[in-house]
C-alpha cells in the first residue's frame, strides 16, 4: 500500500499537465490487491497554471482529482488509463490511453466537442485588460486543435523501494493525429516527513516528433498572414525538461490533502516559438481527495 499512496494522487499531476496542454502521464505504481477488489480516491481541489504550454498569462481553475485501481491491474488515473501486465515487483508496463486536451484562439482547452472550457473552469475573473486580450483571443488567427485521445504504452523499473525510472510513449496528438510524445523521468516515491505528511519528487524530459511540434508551436504561412505571429516551422527533438514536487497530508483514514508543484522549461524549437512568450512555468495545485 505504501507504493500507492506514493502516487495515489497523481492524477493531481497528469490535470495540472493536461491544464497546459501536455499529458505527462503517470501510472499509479502496482498495489497487488485481493481479486476483485479496487482501491478508489476522488476529490477536488485548485490549480494555477499557464494558460496554454509557453504563455505568458495565468489561470486559476478547478481540478477534479480521480484515481481508481482494480485488483486485474486496470486504473483510471485523471484523464489517463492504462493496465498492468507485469507480475515482477521491479518492473512495470502496460498499454495506456490519455486525453491531449484542445486549445483554442484564448489558449484554453477545447473540448472533444469543440467547446472552449474558458468559461467552464475558470474560477478567478480576469483582469478587464486581460479579459479584453482573452475576448479578442491570444491566439486569433491560429487553428484551434480539438481534443485527442491518445493511445500508447508505459514502462517503469525500480531501482530500489524508493526510486524508480519512468517512461511513457503516447501517439495521435496535433491538428491531424500523427504527433508523438515519449516522457523519460526519474521519481523518488513518497517519503516520511512527520507522522501524516508525505513527499515525493521527479525530474523528467519530453521528446516529441515534428508533427508534434508543429501543432503546438509551429505557425503555417496561412495563420502567419491572419495572426500576430511570424511563420515558424518547428521540427522534433527535445521539447521540454521538467521537475515536480507532492506533498500528501494524511488528514485521516479516508481523507487526503494533496498538494503538487511542477516547474517545467520549453527547450529547442518549442523554446524558440514566437507562441511561446514565457519558456519557464510553474503549476501550482492542491486537492482534497477522499478513499472510498
Amino acid at each position: 500500500m505504501n507504493k500507492l499512496l506514493s502516487f495515489v494522487l497523481s492524477a493531481g499531476a497528469v490535470a495540472g499537465s493536461l491544464a497546459s496542454g501536455t499529458v505527462l502521464a503517470q501510472t499509479p505504481a502496482t498495489n497487488p490487491m485481493p481479486d476483485g477488489s479496487r482501491d478508489m480516491y476522488a476529490g477536488l481541489g485548485l490549480q494555477s497554471a499557464a494558460r496554454y504550454e509557453g504563455s505568458g498569462s495565468r489561470r486559476v481553475s478547478a481540478l477534479p482529482v480521480l484515481q481508481v485501481q482494480w485488483s486485474n491491474g486496470v486504473f483510471v488515473s485523471g484523464m489517463s488509463a492504462g493496465m498492468h501486465l507485469s507480475s515482477s515487483p521491479t518492473v512495470e508496463y502496460g498499454p495506456l490511453l490519455a486525453i491531449q486536451p484542445g486549445r483554442d484562439e484564448s489558449g484554453t482547452g477545447l473540448g472533444a466537442d469543440g467547446v472552449g472550457a474558458s468559461g467552464l473552469n475558470g474560477i478567478a475573473p480576469a483582469a478587464p485588460g486581460e479579459k479584453a486580450m482573452i475576448l479578442s483571443g491570444r491566439l486569433a488567427g491560429m487553428d484551434e486543435i480539438g481534443a485527442r485521445l491518445q493511445v500508447g504504452a508505459f514502462y517503469n523499473t525500480y531501482l530500489n523501494p524508493q526510486w524508480r525510472l519512468t517512461s511513457s510513449l503516447l501517439a495521435g496528438a496535433g491538428k491531424d493525429h500523427d504527433g508523438a510524445r515519449l516522457d523519460l523521468g526519474v521519481q523518488r516515491l513518497a517519503f516520511v516527513a512527520g507522522e501524516r505528511h508525505r513527499v515525493s519528487l521527479s525530474a523528467g524530459l519530453g521528446l516529441v516528433n515534428r508533427q508534434y511540434n508543429e501543432s503546438y508551436f509551429g505557425v503555417t504561412q496561412a495563420e502567419s498572414m491572419r495572426s500576430r505571429f511570424a511563420a515558424w516551422q518547428p521540427g522534433g527533438g527535445l521539447q521540454d525538461v521538467h521537475l515536480g514536487a507532492r506533498w500528501n497530508w494524511v488528514l485521516g483514514p479516508s481523507w487526503m490533502l494533496s498538494s503538487n508543484l511542477q516547474a517545467k522549461r520549453l527547450l529547442g524549437d518549442a523554446g524558440k516559438s514566437p507562441l511561446t512568450e514565457r519558456s519557464t512555468n510553474l503549476t501550482v495545485s492542491t486537492a482534497l481527495a477522499y478513499r472510498f
